[in-house]
C-alpha cells in the first residue's frame, strides 16, 4: 500500500491531520531499532475521544517517570491497544527494517477493534489490509502515534530492566542495549549473550575476534 510521506507541520501543539477518515484511527510506533540487543517493539493505539489524555508527546522527550504515568493512563483510557515484538532471531534473519515492519503489523492485527485508518510514525508502512499513512515525525504530531511511542518505549525499557537482572555484566538497565562505551566494553570483556543481535556489526565483529 502506498505511503503518503508527510513532513512536520508548523503546529503549536499536536493536531489531527486533514486526511483523517471517519471511523477509528490507530497510531503506530516502534522502539528499539538501534540497540545491539533485544527485540524491536511496536505498539498500536486507538484513543477514545471521550477520555482524552493530556501531555501526550514523543516518548523520547518525556522523562521516565512521565512515560510510566502516561503508559498506565493510555492502557486505562484507550479504546484498545496492542503491543507486539519481533525477536532477536527474526531481526537477524530478515534484517531490522523488515523486523520492525513485522512488529508493527503484529501490533495492528492485535487490536481488539479494527481501525478504519492506521497512521504510522516514519516513512515506511507495514503490510496491512486497511488504509495507512506514514507520517514523518508523527510521534510529535498525532496523539495516537505519541501514545503508541510511549507504550513501545516503556515496554522495551522494562524488558531491558528484566534482562539486566539476568545479565548484569552488560548494564542493559542503563544503556537499554545501545552501543555505548559501557556496552562496548562489556562486549569486549564478556562476548555476546543470547539477547545480542548477531547481524549488527559491533556484535558480529566482536564474535569474529573471539572465534
Amino acid at each position: 500500500m502506498r505511503s503518503r510521506k508527510s513532513s512536520p507541520l508548523p503546529l503549536p501543539e499536536q493536531a489531527c491531520l486533514p486526511w483523517h477518515p471517519t471511523g477509528l484511527v490507530a497510531g503506530v510506533d516502534e522502539a528499539g531499532r538501534g540497540p545491539l540487543a533485544g527485540p524491536v517493539v511496536a505498539a498500536a493505539v486507538i484513543l477514545d475521544e471521550l477520555h482524552p489524555i493530556s501531555g501526550l508527546a514523543d516518548s523520547k522527550k518525556l522523562t521516565p517517570a512521565r512515560r510510566a504515568k502516561l503508559y498506565d493512563e493510555i492502557r486505562a483510557k484507550a479504546l484498545c491497544f496492542s503491543i507486539a515484538e519481533a525477536s532477536v532471531e527474526e531481526i537477524d534473519q530478515i534484517n531490522i527494517l523488515q523486523a520492525t515492519l513485522l512488529a508493527m503489523r503484529r501490533a495492528v492485527l492485535g487490536l481488539r477493534l479494527k481501525p478504519a485508518m492506521v497512521l504510522v510514525d516514519g516513512n515506511r508502512l507495514p503490510l496491512l489490509d486497511v488504509p495507512a499513512e506514514a507520517i514523518i515525525k508523527g510521534d510529535a504530531l498525532v496523539p495516537a502515534i505519541s501514545a503508541a511511542s510511549i507504550l513501545a518505549k516503556v515496554h522495551r525499557d522494562r524488558w531491558c530492566a528484566q534482562v539486566d537482572a539476568e545479565f548484569p555484566q552488560y548494564g542493559f538497565a542503563g544503556h537499554k542495549g545501545y552501543g555505548t562505551a559501557v556496552h562496548m566494553e562489556a562486549l569486549r570483556e564478556h562476548g555476546a549473550c543470547i539477547h545480542h543481535r548477531r547481524s549488527f556489526a559491533p556484535v558480529s565483529q566482536r564474535l569474529l575476534i573471539l572465534s
